[in-house]
């Protein structure tokens, strides 16, 4: 539509330490300034970038249109409930396989 700039998404994949692939979603690239693709992060590091990236995405959604973007949330929520499964492994840790 003319005159309408979309926020630039971004969806990044994510290795588990159980070897599964989540795809997570992201209305804007900010989540760039947290994660690098290839790069390792230990759970609880994870986490907390994550959830200041998709904190930070959604506040850029509700800058621009008036509203959060409850797609963010649900991204955010899926991480969180996935990383439930690894909380009580001190080692885990997770990978960026694409950022993009």
């Amino acid at each position: 539509m003319f005159g309408v700039r979309n926020m630039p998404e971004i969806v990044f994949l994510v290795r588990w330490p159980d070897a599964s692939v989540t795809q997570n979603y992201s209305p804007s690239s900010v989540v760039s300034d947290f994660f690098a693709a290839g790069e390792t992060y230990q759970l609880a590091n994870f986490l907390a970038r994550a959830r200041m990236a998709l904190q930070k995405a959604s506040d850029r959604v509700q800058e621009k249109y008036g509203f959060r973007c409850s797609r963010a949330s649900a991204t955010l929520a899926a991480i969180e409930r996935k990383a439930e499964d690894f909380v009580k492994q001190p080692s885990a840790e997770v990978t960026i396989l694409e950022l993009g």
